[in-house]
């Protein structure tokens, strides 16, 4: 089973090499840098899908404020039982 999550792009530390390219992704406050080599026209404010340390596709910022909405409905879930 996979799973990936959505976050937005914060920073991005470029590199000659595009497959080097980095930024960090925050996911509702928790920031983790993430390998953009999958994404490389991704930009600082854009959302993308992160699975395993890479950022496989970038995120209509509709999409992602849903799928951020579900992860936080099955958090408050999980506090209620």
């Amino acid at each position: 089973m996979c799973l990936a999550v959505p976050g937005r792009i914060t920073d991005i530390s470029e590199n000659s090499d595009p497959l080097l390219r980095k930024g960090r992704v925050d996911f509702s406050g928790i920031v983790k840098e993430i390998s953009l080599a999958y994404v490389p026209e991704a930009q600082i404010g854009d959302y993308v899908i992160v699975h395993a340390g890479f950022a496989l596709s970038l995120l209509d910022p509709g999409e992602a404020e849903a799928g951020l909405q579900a992860f936080r409905e099955l958090a408050g879930f999980k506090d209620e039982q």
